[in-house]
């Protein structure tokens, strides 16, 4: 496990305005409580509460991955009104400790959704 630092660091801010993912016309996730990661150069990722998503357009995937800064995280591909997205939703279960905010949300590869709305 690596630590965020001066090299390589990590924040995770609340976002006060609404995030709405959209998939094959459907709403897929939508949110008052997103969170925002900002990674080093990377660029800021919305992670939304899992409490949040319509899980029946949820499959689980047999993809995993391992972020030394973050943990293990796991994925979703997403089926919407015939629109099959696989992989485009990651998730830290066990989040490392300097980024235990994101336990229990969500995130979206924007070239794997039709959309990524920020309301006001």
């Amino acid at each position: 496990m690596k630590q965020p630092g001066p090299d390589h660091p990590i924040t995770i801010t609340p976002h006060t305005g609404r995030v709405r993912v959209r998939v094959g016309g459907v709403t897929v996730a939508e949110t008052n409580a997103a969170l925002v990661l900002t990674e080093a150069a990377y660029p800021p990722v919305f992670y939304i509460p899992r409490a949040d998503a319509r899980w029946d357009h949820f499959v689980p995937s047999s993809r995993r991955s391992h972020c030394p800064y973050k943990g293990d995280a796991g994925y979703f591909s997403l089926s919407a009104d015939g629109t099959e997205r696989p992989d485009a939703v990651w998730t830290y279960e066990t989040p490392y400790p300097a980024v235990a905010a994101i336990r229990d949300h969500l995130a979206f590869y924007p070239d794997r959704v039709d959309a990524i709305e920020v309301l006001p």
